[in-house]
């Protein structure tokens, strides 16, 4: 019998209005897809930068089978988007290949609000949904590769 996977959910509260929608469509999947009782660990972090920091801490000291980013960055005025987006990304993906975990990058990076809200439920789809949906394929993959199936 397989295990219910380790999954670790960060968040950032920057947009909560936007980001705990993301939250609830990543633990739906988790319910619905796991049949657990328990919820996904989450841990809520200020914003979107601070998300690569506290993935490399979970990794250390958890070890999850995988972890699921969710934030929402919206386009201003000024170049304040692209640096944040650009070391929101990396900062993920270097932890991830670093730690041989897999880190679904769930945060919205969008040019208005409008994008955001057709991204949690709207016709593009729910993006926390699919990024927990990533999360449990790689754990599987994983898993198959190292010949646990």
């Amino acid at each position: 019998m397989q295990s219910i996977p380790n999954i670790f959910i960060i968040a950032s509260e920057y947009h909560s209005n936007i980001t705990h929608r993301l939250h609830s469509g990543a633990q739906n999947t988790w319910y619905h897809t796991t049949q657990s009782d328990v919820p996904a660990q989450t841990i809520w972090v200020p914003g979107a930068v601070e998300i690569p920091l506290t993935t490399a801490w979970v990794a250390e000291e958890h070890r999850p089978d995988a972890m699921v980013c969710l934030g929402c960055v919206i386009r201003g005025e000024t170049p304040h988007f692209e640096y944040v987006c650009e070391q929101v990304s990396h900062g993920i993906q270097r932890v991830s290949l670093e730690t041989q975990i897999p880190i679904i990058f769930g945060v919205l990076t969008v040019n208005h609000l409008n994008q955001a809200l057709q991204r949690i439920g709207g016709t593009a789809g729910h993006k926390g949904s699919e990024a927990m949906e990533a999360a449990l394929k790689m754990i599987a993959i994983k898993r198959n590769i190292q010949g646990e199936l």
